[in-house]
């Protein structure tokens, strides 16, 4: 299951029959044209509340060119004549499917998926709920429920995703656990190249949760549109994963399924990490269990090793080489099982159209020992990536 906004991701090749079946279809056809600001709600007493419940989200840095200010809505991105966007019209689906789909869930599932974030621990936000909504277009279907594109009705007005699951069809699923483990993590993740979860509630059947446009939407359909990347596009996506998994492991989170699927592009063509359903909260960062991609499994999961969070380095080398080939670089048209053994034996071959500076550091990531692969703040700091890098205030339409 995935947090993004993206929709139905488009099969991969036979090396990747190992791919984990997402519990929800993505949502991708956003129709923003701005990326979702950090919001600051006034505080407000909720209904038969003798006070008010704080907001949550404490504003981090805006983002780029769509800079939030305490007298108003947040600037417009560069390029964009409005204040606003259309969110379209609402069709009523939620309301026809919550008549005719999933059940009222009980006992200890019911008490899970009692999920809200103004009772959060860590960060509560205010009291979120239906009515909170200016209800827009669906965006998409998902194998849980749908995405509509919402808009705050208390001010400053904010558009967002708002994704829909329902509970019995999760207890279904047996994916409880998972869904609950996901939420944990991205809901207290702040960086401009992850995927933002504002908040979180639920109803007798549902649970909701508020999401961050990715204004244009998935990287994979780009990646296939163009075949690849240039080598000044693919250092730049390299620059931003290796500064966003470096933070996610600086919590403690190995994030085990990096892929061009489970990346989003932002308003201003920045990278967005957008799916969290393999990822583990790992404080010993040593674990076993087998996950992820084929195309993107490092050695020691394929041999059945413990495994660190240098799994998501060896991905990212994997990520380098199909920015700018098209392909990974251990897939094997005649079965997973070909696959298997490339990886396990390393059988990198690189073409010779990647220039030697690309490919030095594709092979310093992709190596089998995974305490010889080159750590991501030496990435961020390899010619490669320095020499195609742009200033941060420059970082707009880079694409």
């Amino acid at each position: 299951m995935d947090l993004s906004t993206k929709i139905d991701k488009p099969t991969r090749l036979p090396g990747s029959l190992l791919q984990k079946q997402p519990s929800q279809t993505n949502v991708a056809k956003l129709l923003s044209k701005y990326a979702a600001p950090n919001p600051t709600i006034p505080k407000k007493t909720m209904a038969g509340k003798s006070a008010a419940v704080k907001l949550a989200v404490e504003p981090p840095a805006p983002p780029p060119l769509a800079k939030s200010n305490s007298n108003g809505p947040p600037s417009p991105a560069r390029g964009s004549t409005r204040l606003g966007i259309e969110t379209g019209r609402y069709d009523g689906g939620l309301e026809t499917d919550n008549e005719k789909r999933g059940s009222i869930v009980s006992g200890q599932a019911a008490e899970d998926l009692a999920l809200d974030s103004s009772a959060s621990r860590v960060r509560p936000t205010r009291e979120w709920n239906l009515n909170s909504f200016d209800m827009g277009r669906p965006l998409g279907k998902g194998k849980f429920g749908r995405v509509y594109m919402v808009r705050t009705k208390c001010e400053p007005k904010y558009t967002l995703a708002l994704k829909c699951l329902y509970k019995s069809e999760i207890v279904e699923h047996k994916v409880e656990k998972q869904i609950r483990r996901e939420i944990e993590i991205q809901q207290n993740l702040r960086h401009p190249n992850i995927l933002r979860l504002y908040g979180y509630f639920h109803d007798e059947k549902r649970i909701f949760l508020m999401l961050e446009f990715a204004g244009k939407g998935e990287l994979y359909k780009q990646l296939s549109k163009h075949g690849c990347f240039s080598e000044r596009r693919s250092s730049r996506y390299v620059d931003q994963m290796a500064d966003a998994l470096n933070y996610l492991h600086s919590k403690h989170v190995i994030h085990r399924d990096i892929k061009p699927e489970n990346l989003l592009l932002g308003i201003n063509g920045e990278l967005k990490i957008g799916d969290f359903g393999w990822s583990v909260h790992a404080p010993s960062n040593r674990r076993t269990t087998l996950c992820g991609t084929l195309d993107y499994l490092p050695p020691e999961m394929v041999l059945g090793k413990e495994h660190s969070e240098k799994v998501d380095y060896w991905a990212l080398g994997v990520l380098a080489y199909e920015f700018l080939c098209g392909v990974p670089p251990f897939e094997d048209l005649s079965g997973h099982t070909a696959t298997y053994k490339r990886i396990a034996k390393v059988d990198l071959k690189i073409p010779s159209k990647v220039s030697s500076e690309a490919r030095d550091l594709i092979q310093k990531l992709l190596q089998f020992d995974p305490e010889r692969r080159l750590p991501l703040p030496d990435v961020r700091r390899h010619p490669w990536v320095v020499k195609h890098r742009i200033k941060e205030s420059s970082r707009v339409n880079s694409t």
